[in-house]
């Protein structure tokens, strides 16, 4: 399975995407997240089912410091996901 998400709200500047990684490395998913120039970020992750829907609830709250006011979601092929990592671009 894999999945985009537009996060949006006090997103940037409050170490979202790095809370990000660190979730994706403790769930074992692939992929990347990036800041948008419209002060939203995107996260595009792969990964199994289970850890996907708990990765969502935690990118979902964000860190401490952060304010989540929406989530969009939409599924994306697999292939979209390449390599083992999960990174920052």
């Amino acid at each position: 399975m894999a999945c985009k998400w537009f996060i949006s709200g006090r997103v940037q500047g409050v170490g979202f995407r790095w809370f990000v990684v660190r979730q994706a490395e403790r769930l074992n998913i692939q992929g990347w997240t990036r800041n948008l120039a419209d002060g939203r970020v995107e996260v595009l992750a792969a990964g199994h089912d289970e850890d996907l829907l708990e990765f969502e609830k935690a990118v979902s709250n964000g860190p401490r410091l952060s304010r989540v006011d929406n989530v969009e979601k939409i599924d994306v092929p697999h292939e979209l996901v390449h390599g083992k990592a999960f990174n920052i671009k």
